[in-house]
């Protein structure tokens, strides 16, 4: 005899796993080359970042490219236990800064904006402004665009602080090593959840490597060409919504739903 599946309510006062079973955090690397690495999870589990409520999950591209970054990051964004996931480089080290500062940040972060999704040591706002806190071999300690923390639409990747609860991912239709972070941040403002530069200070011991990949800047524009577009968008009700980023356009539609010229720039 088939037992009878037994269903459960969900109540809304029910605490989330992200408060009471989940790990603390997620460390979250490609791995290329192991000792660096290695010296990476030595550095953080020296500043707090513990076995005890800590995770480090790695691919090991070392022998080859198993996972590029966006295939990658969003395996572990699928599988990581943590309530946040630090999606970092193997040489990404902690300078003073420890697990308790990072910690307070987070909880500041979340009393000020309780709809925060990502954060990160260096990214650039909306008016194009660069903020950081940072070291690197290129601009050495950085300290810049504050007070923190600050608003931005993008985010460098060497370290990238997610919130489990947000439920993020990465476009399944890109690829390569690149402009992951301004990704995440453009899909984190169409869930609806924000992207901070935070004051946490960090060694990234590489300035980044500008190659030839940087091509994919082509993709993303023409990604999000063609998923911002302007269209009319129908539903089961036949109460068609017209989605675009112009006013105008906005209000045309209303005004005028049958017009046949409003008709022609669907996206179809």
């Amino acid at each position: 005899m088939i037992k009878p599946a037994i269903p459960r309510e969900v109540s809304s006062r029910e605490v989330s796993q992200d408060t009471t079973n989940r790990l603390a955090y997620s460390f979250c690397t490609l791995v290329t080359d192991p000792a660096e690495y290695q010296e990476m999870i030595d550095a953080f589990a020296a500043k707090g970042f513990t076995s005890a409520d800590c995770e480090f999950l790695h691919v090991d591209n070392s022998s080859e490219n198993r996972l590029d970054a966006y295939a990658g990051y969003n395996r572990f964004l699928r599988v990581a236990q943590g309530r946040y996931l630090i999606l970092c480089h193997q040489d990404v080290l902690p300078i003073h800064d420890d697990r308790a500062r990072l910690d307070a940040l987070l909880d500041e972060l979340t009393r000020r904006d309780p709809d925060w999704g990502v954060c990160g040591n260096a990214g650039a706002t909306a008016s194009g402004k660069f903020a950081a806190r940072i070291s690197d071999p290129h601009t050495g300690d950085t300290n810049r665009g504050g007070p923190f923390p600050v608003r931005v639409v993008s985010l460098d990747e060497n370290f990238l602080v997610v919130r489990g609860e947000a439920n993020l991912a990465l476009s399944h239709d890109l690829t390569g090593y690149h402009w992951y972070g301004a990704d995440l941040c453009i899909i984190a403002d169409v869930l609806g959840w924000h992207a901070y530069v935070i004051d946490f200070h960090a060694l990234h011991k590489s300035g980044g490597s500008p190659d030839g990949r940087f091509a994919i800047r082509s993709d993303i524009r023409r990604k999000y060409r063609r998923a911002f577009r302007t269209r009319w968008h129908h539903v089961t009700t036949r109460r068609s919504i017209f989605l675009s980023g112009s006013p105008v356009r906005a209000f045309l539609a209303r005004t005028f739903p049958l017009n046949w010229a409003w008709r022609k720039i669907r996206g179809h």
